[in-house]
This record gives C-alpha cells, sequence and structure tokens, in this order.
C-alpha cells in the first residue's frame, strides 16, 4: 500500500478551492474537513482526498446548501452503495427553500420599485421612500 502524500499547505489548499485560508481553518475547526496532519513546524499538510472534499464543501457552499447539509452530504457520500434517496431528499428540500427565497426577492423587488417610482424627487421631509420606511402598512403598494 503506497503511503498517503500530504502535498498541499493551507494557502495552496485556498487557492486550488477557492476558499479562503481562515475558511479552510473554520472547516477543520467545525469537523466538515477532517484534522490535517502537522508538520515538525506546526502547518497544516493535506492530502489529494482533502483537496477534493474542499472542493465539494465550496461546491456545496456555491450553491447555497448550509453547514449543516453539507455534513450530511459528506456522511452519505462515505456510503457510496446505499440508495441515494437521503441525497435527493436533501436536494429537494434545498430547491424549495430556495424557490421560497427567490419568491421573497421579488417580493422586495416590486416593493422597492413601487416605493422608488413613488418618490417625487422632492425634499426629505416630503420623501414617499423614507415615509413608506417609517410605516410599514403602507408597503401593500396601493397607497
Amino acid at each position: 500500500m503506497p503511503a498517503q502524500v500530504f502535498e498541499y499547505g493551507i494557502g495552496e489548499m485556498a487557492r486550488q478551492s477557492g476558499c479562503k485560508v481562515q475558511t479552510v481553518r473554520y472547516y477543520e475547526e467545525t469537523g466538515l474537513m477532517p484534522e490535517a496532519v502537522r508538520t515538525g513546524g506546526n502547518q497544516r499538510r493535506y492530502d489529494e482526498p482533502a483537496l477534493e472534499r474542499l472542493k465539494f464543501i465550496r461546491h456545496c457552499r456555491t450553491l447555497g446548501f448550509g453547514l449543516d447539509s453539507i455534513r450530511e452530504l459528506l456522511s452519505l457520500s462515505q456510503e457510496p452503495g446505499q440508495s441515494c434517496a437521503m441525497v435527493d431528499a436533501l436536494a429537494v428540500k434545498h430547491l424549495v427553500s430556495v424557490e421560497q427565497r427567490i419568491e421573497q426577492l421579488e417580493s422586495l423587488r416590486g416593493e422597492l420599485t413601487r416605493m422608488i417610482k413613488s418618490c417625487a424627487g422632492g425634499s426629505v421631509s416630503q420623501c414617499r421612500i423614507i415615509e413608506v420606511l417609517a410605516d410599514h402598512s403602507l408597503c401593500d403598494g396601493e397607497h
């Protein structure tokens, strides 16, 4: 069995994954990443599987998955022979959450558009945007 090669320092891990060094440390502290091997000078060293794991985490984060979901996905990925139903369920749950956020953002966009269009461009004392922000009941766009 070949010896494990720990060829990556934390800076190289960060660079290759698109993460910041502090993020790599955080993932290690929270258990998403395994604890790094340390050199005699106490520098972190990582192997290729650790880099691939970090890339997986980064991609999950880019897609908006939370840390708990990523932890579960990582755990599930360690059992390649089992059904992917749980993975599918996590992805569906995340999609529902994304769709809800999109709806909220579209509503927010509509409200901000209405507020901006209702501003007459006069003085702040008569600014419709300030008025609406001060009184949430005016946010329905009908006033």
